[in-house]
């Protein structure tokens, strides 16, 4: 800078920098024009969902990008791009037709909590900055805590999702058991072929990559061997190394099934090894009050997560909310503040106010969205019973799906724990990874619903998920009717291949 600019030149220069910059705070008649177009936008697009395909085969190009450019733009403009170059193309996860991978939906109050977080611009990451939103989110993780039967002095961290929520459980574990660069080529971690890939990524990103992982057999319902577990963690410490970490499922993504986490919790009890328990698709089913196709009920099922020392749960999963909310839950709070604390010299100010644990302390992210909002706005304005009658809906969808796909031909996989199943098409003539293949790819060109595949022992099966919360009959019932037509169309296509 010049040193010889007066003061007064300063000043006109801030005066027109402010000028050029004072877009950026609409007047208020503009405000209510944006919103009433965006909320419109929004409703319109929540109301015309049941006629909206799945899935659309059209991934658009290079040319449907979205440039910025120095020059404003018009919001009726910029919606229509939106509508036209994203929300046409590929799957449609708001939609009740989305039956792969493992749908959430979105209740709409969820989106109202992110804009009131947004356009408050509160701040969740220290208690001595947004009290009242680290009260709101530490609240909602005592929920949370309470379900799964930990006890009050347990906490966690709103994440973004099972990915983060894994990864921050995996790094308080390895501190926890004091895995240091001297012994991590000897420390074990056990584990199945079922659990969630975001699980082997955050071991790997947990600087546990030089670790021992095994891959603990499963028995018929892919659930882990816990007899084998045992042998297993036996014959490791007799070897000289060192067992740490155990991954439970409660349900897998693949098939929806819940490993015997009572048994595992017993062993890891008995060797001083940390439990951790991805829930993150299936642990809101605790809402629900169920009992399977064999008679057990949903505490029967979970029997033993109370025991886990961490565990990641979705609140985008099973509590139907937006994506970009996930939790992890941690039974010594202590052990997870000592992986993630951190004290600068600028923060020093914040340090006399700790009545409540602050987010920062307790996870990578020092700045953070304030998640808490597209959270609690929800469970305060409908209560917890839709919720629970929700969830219980899609046990039932997924076990009328199951029972009839069985008697329409299809092999099936375990009777369904949660609402996951597989199933598959065996034909009489030609390969059947292969027939699966095409009937897969026949449900999406349809577009009405998407289902998704999975390969098994080398065996391609197809998966039923049904978490969304608008999925009901009537997304079954057509999803059964194109597969029957679609193996139809295709056991006559593979009929004339083989004719003379």
């Amino acid at each position: 800078m010049n040193s010889q600019l007066t003061t007064e030149a300063i000043r006109a220069k801030l005066a027109e920098l402010e000028a050029r910059a004072d877009p950026l705070e609409p007047d208020q008649a503009t405000l209510r024009e944006w919103s009433r177009l965006v909320s419109e936008f929004g409703i319109e697009f929540v109301g015309r969902l049941p006629e909206t395909p799945a899935y659309s085969f059209n991934r658009g190009s290079k040319a449907d990008g979205f440039p910025i450019s120095e020059q404003p733009g018009s919001l009726p403009e910029l919606l229509a791009q939106v509508d036209r170059q994203m929300l046409r193309l590929g799957l449609n996860p708001a939609s009740g037709g989305h039956l792969g991978y493992i749908p959430g939906g979105g209740v709409t109050p969820s989106a109202l909590g992110d804009f009131l977080a947004a356009i408050t611009n509160q701040y969740a990451g220290v208690f001595f900055a947004g009290p009242g939103a680290v009260r709101m989110e530490n609240d909602l993780i005592r929920w949370l805590c309470e379900l799964v039967g930990y006890p009050e002095s347990a906490l966690g961290n709103l994440a973004s999702g099972g990915s983060i929520a894994n990864l921050i459980a995996f790094v308080t574990a390895r501190d926890a058991r004091e895995i240091d660069s001297q012994s991590i080529r000897r420390a074990v971690i056990y584990l199945t072929a079922q659990v969630h890939h975001c699980v082997h990524k955050a071991i790997r990103i947990g600087g546990l990559s030089e670790a021992i992982v095994r891959n603990i057999p499963l028995d018929e319902r892919f659930r882990m061997r816990a007899d084998l577990l045992a042998e297993q963690v036996g014959a490791d410490l007799a070897a000289g190394l060192k067992p740490f970490l155990v991954v439970a499922s409660a349900g897998t993504t693949d098939t929806g099934s819940i490993d015997p986490l009572a048994e595992i919790a017993t062993i890891c009890q008995r060797e001083g090894l940390w439990l951790h328990v991805d829930a993150a698709y299936g642990g809101f089913f605790l809402l629900a009050d169920d009992r399977d196709l064999e008679g057990r009920s949903i505490p029967e099922r979970f029997a033993g997560i109370s025991q886990a020392d961490s565990i990641a749960i979705d609140p985008h999963k099973g509590l139907f909310l937006s994506y970009g909310l996930g939790a992890v839950l941690v039974r010594d709070v202590a052990a997870l503040q000592r992986s993630h604390r951190y004290q600068a010299n600028y923060m020093q100010d914040t340090l006399d106010a700790i009545e409540e644990p602050s987010p920062a302390e307790l996870s990578p992210e020092l700045t953070k969205h304030f998640r808490g909002l597209r959270m609690w706005l929800p469970l305060r304005l409908f209560g917890i019973s839709p919720f629970r009658a929700a969830l219980e809906e899609k046990l039932w969808l997924c076990r009328l799906f199951y029972q009839e796909i069985r008697e329409r031909g299809f092999e099936v996989g375990p009777p369904p724990e949660l609402s996951v199943c597989i199933y598959r098409y065996v034909p009489s003539t030609g390969e059947a990874n292969e027939f699966n293949r095409r009937l897969v790819e026949a449900v999406h060109r349809d577009g009405r619903v998407f289902i998704s595949s999975t390969t098994i022992a080398g065996q391609i099966w197809l998966r039923l998920a049904v978490l969304s919360f608008r999925t009901h009959q009537r997304e079954i019932d057509y999803l059964l009717e194109l597969l029957t037509q679609s193996v139809n169309d295709l056991v006559a296509e593979f009929a004339a291949r083989v004719r003379p």
